[in-house]
């Protein structure tokens, strides 16, 4: 086997060996980076939706004390203010996904359902949980999601949702007496979950991969043909002539002009050592002569 097909065979094997390496450790990281994008988004937003709850909550509800004696304002309420001011970007952005999941909601569209009921136990059942990551399908494709527990700390909630006489009254005629009652103190009544679409950094990800991954097949070639020109032209070439004068010395062609061996390197070295062989070969023969 040439010399050229042995150093292309090894080549071939360190590069795919380089490529799988890197495509493993790259692919892993992009997807690991493309999910941290994803996390930090939706943790942005939820903090978004904690602002307007402490907003509404510490600014508008005492202003609105006196027309809630003639009509229940549920823009008075933080959770359905920060429901609200959210849903202004599911108009744009119909993919992201705001809510406070309740298990025994006030107003119905707050009614934790199938594996928001699951969040909301969990935070129940492990009072050390203050946050649960997760991923689900969903009909626009996987979404990652971050569920925080809420939790009644503040006595002044129990004044609407601990019985139906402390209520207000404008709100019971509203909502009716049938939910949104009994709950306690220090209690896990629902979950804040945001979730936030996968698809678009996945894609970015799976993107940035394919053309990283081309990039280095590209160096790779390019690397081999320099290789393999360098190798040509540094060795096989001056080497196929030694050998083929070689050849004609030991045929006794001792007219063969001499193998011009400059330089200091091990070609250089093995031409000026066959030359001293041509040389004391040819000596010899004349002495027989």
């Amino acid at each position: 086997m040439k010399l050229l097909i042995k150093f292309n065979l090894i080549y071939v094997l360190v590069m795919a060996l380089g490529l799988a390496v890197s495509g493993t450790i790259s692919r892993d990281l992009l997807q690991r980076n493309a999910q941290d994008e994803v996390l930090n988004s939706a943790r942005q937003l939820m903090e978004n939706a904690l602002a307007v709850r402490n907003y509404t909550a510490s600014q508008i509800t005492s202003l609105l004390q006196t027309q809630m004696k003639y009509e229940f304002l549920p823009q008075s309420v933080p959770s359905y203010s920060a429901t609200e001011v959210l849903a202004t970007l599911r108009q744009k952005y119909p993919e992201f996904a705001y809510k406070e999941a309740t298990l025994n909601p006030t107003n119905p569209r707050d009614r934790a359902e199938g594996w928001e009921v699951d969040i909301v136990q969990q935070s129940r059942n492990n009072a050390e949980l203050k946050e649960f990551v997760g991923q689900r399908d969903t009909a626009v494709g996987r979404a990652l999601f971050v569920a925080r527990p809420v939790r009644i700390t503040n006595p002044a909630c129990l004044q609407c949702h601990s019985s139906v006489e402390a209520a207000p009254k404008t709100m019971v005629d509203k909502y009716g007496p049938a939910n949104g009652f009994g709950w306690n103190l220090n209690e896990v009544v629902a979950a804040q979950i945001m979730s936030v679409p996968m698809d678009l950094p996945l894609k970015r990800a799976e993107q940035t991969f394919t053309v990283f991954m081309g990039a280095l097949v590209g160096v790779f070639i390019a690397l081999g043909v320099v290789l393999n020109a360098m190798i040509w032209w540094v060795v096989v070439r001056p080497v196929t002539r030694l050998s083929a004068l070689a050849d004609r010395v030991s045929q006794g062609d001792l007219e063969a002009p001499e193998f011009p061996g400059t330089g200091r390197d091990e070609i250089a070295v093995l031409a000026q050592s066959f030359s001293r062989m041509r040389a004391s070969v040819v000596q010899a023969m004349k002495m027989l002569e």
